[in-house]
Parts: structure tokens; sequence; C-alpha cells
């Protein structure tokens, strides 16, 4: 019977105190990636290099906070208090994705505001690169070995002695369990493959407004909902019927079937805001400052 063992370092180079890790390498990917697509979204809407560019550093620092504060609320609070400068060691690993959707849905309002564009809008732009996202940063956790699926005895499961320290020391061959990173990478790339799919055949710029970010939610975390079943327990009780990442994904899923066929219900029809921006009102004159002006000449 064949049989896999990842048993790769998770560090690709070291020189000194510097150290070059693949899951800050797929992080790498995650970002210039993210922003090409967005990129290509916006200027294919008529927007500027500035309307795509200025994502850029709300998008990171959204992501990044939002998914190291949600993996910290969410699952291990407990480690987080007894050693607080673990919260800005991420490149251990410890990102959770319903924590870099808050920071996304949070970033991405400030900026729809600042560039005077729809909310949802934007959104629509984005969802690609949150696909992405998605993808590379589980391909991040197998390279770290972590987030880890259940002990099984199926021939596709893979042997992580990284993980099952304790095992290996004892002379014991670590368990196959499932490789759900895998699972997951395989649910980003076919969360993409939707989401592009659906863009051609709702129209590309003719598409409801909101369908696709909608259709991203219904998809993804659907998949995340089923993907828990072979995942190891995290934050709650083995005995709990469903784990953490199963009570925060139902919501969003079910949450995303609706915005999908609102959407197409509603029919409002894509669009970029491409008109300058007005100047600012000046401030009229009071009765008083016309006397004083008065008095001034």
């Amino acid at each position: 019977m064949f049989e896999f063992t990842w048993d790769v370092d998770p560090v690709l180079l070291e020189v000194g105190f510097l150290q070059i890790r693949y899951y800050g390498l797929f992080f790498l990917v995650v970002f210039l990636g993210g922003y090409g697509l967005f990129r290509w979204q916006v200027l294919r809407a008529g927007g500027t290099e500035v309307d795509a560019s200025d994502i850029f550093m709300p998008g990171i620092l959204g992501v990044l906070i939002g998914a190291r504060l949600g993996h910290v609320l969410f699952y291990e609070w407990q480690r987080f208090l007894s050693d607080p400068l673990w919260l800005f060691q991420i490149w251990r690993g410890g990102l959770a994705s319903h924590g870099a959707t808050i920071g996304l849905l949070v970033a991405v309002y400030f900026y729809a505001k600042q560039h005077r564009q729809s909310y949802v809008e934007c959104m629509d732009r984005f969802a690609l690169s949150a696909g992405l996202g998605a993808t590379m940063v589980r391909l991040g956790n197998f390279f770290n070995s972590e987030i880890m699926g259940k002990v099984t005895d199926q021939t596709w499961g893979v042997r992580f002695p990284r993980f099952d320290v304790e095992v290996v020391r004892a002379g014991e061959l670590a368990p196959l369990r499932h490789p759900t990173q895998l699972y997951e990478f395989a649910l980003g790339l076919f969360v993409m493959f939707t989401l592009w799919l659906a863009d051609r055949l709702l129209g590309g710029e003719k598409r409801p407004r909101g369908a696709l970010i909608a259709l991203f939610f219904a998809v993804y975390f659907t998949g995340r909902f089923l993907v828990e079943f072979f995942k190891e327990h995290q934050a709650l009780d083995p005995s709990s019927p469903l784990t953490m990442g199963q009570f925060l994904s139902l919501p969003l899923a079910v949450a995303g079937v609706l915005a999908f066929i609102y959407s197409l219900k509603r029919g409002i029809p894509a669009g970029w805001n491409t008109a300058p921006a007005a100047p600012p009102k000046r401030a009229k004159p009071t009765k008083r400052g016309k006397k004083a002006g008065a008095k001034r000449n």
C-alpha cells in the first residue's frame, strides 16, 4: 500500500536571524496575485491605476490583522494569554479565514468610502482575490504541518511527523491523517473557477451587482463547513457536534446563498463610478463674517 509522509522543513532559507518560510512566500503570492486580480476587475470597469493601487495597503493590513486576531479569539486565546508576543509571530502560522474575511470587509468599506464607490461593487471586484487568498494560505498550512485533519485508515492519508512529534519520539509511525489543508486548497481552486465562470455567464460588466461576492461566501463557506468534518477539533471540546470552524462558516454560507438570490432578483447591473470628485463646497459667510470683512476693507 502506498503511504505518503510529509516531513518538509517549513523554513526554506535561514541566514542568521532571518528566516524565509514557504508560508511567507505563499502570502506574497496572495498579495501580488490578489492585487493583480483586483486591478484587472477595476481597469476593466473603467477605473484608474490609482483606484486599483489604493487597495493594496488597506487590503494587506485588513487581511493580516483580521486573520491573526480571528485565530487568537476563535482558536488560541489561552495561548495568547500565556505568551502575548506570540500574537506578532505570524510567520509561524495561525491565521483564521473567518477573521481575514472580517478584516477584508472592514478594509474594503473604508476603501469604497474614500473612492465614492458602492461597497458591494468593491467587494464584487475583490471576490477573486479573496478566493486566491483562501487557496494559497491552505498550501502554507500544509508546509507548516498545521491545521490538521483527523486520523484515518484511508490510503490517501498523509503522515505528519512534525505534528505528531510525541508519537514519533515514542518510536512509532505518525498516524495517517486526512490532508485537510489540501482539501481546502482544492476548494479554493474550485471557488476561483466558479467565480470566473459565473462572471462570464452573468455577462461580465453586465452581471448583477453583488453576485460574485455572494457566490464566494456561499461556495467557500459551504465547502469549509464540509471539510471541517475531517478536521481535528480546535478550540471546542471534541464532544461538540460541530467544530468552531463550522459554527463560524454556517451563517456566512447561508448569508451568501440568500445574498446571491437577492442580487439576481434585484438585477442592479455592475458599474464603477468614474465621475471625478466634486469640489468641496465653500461655507457661506455669516452676517458677522460679512461685517468683519467690511470693517477690514
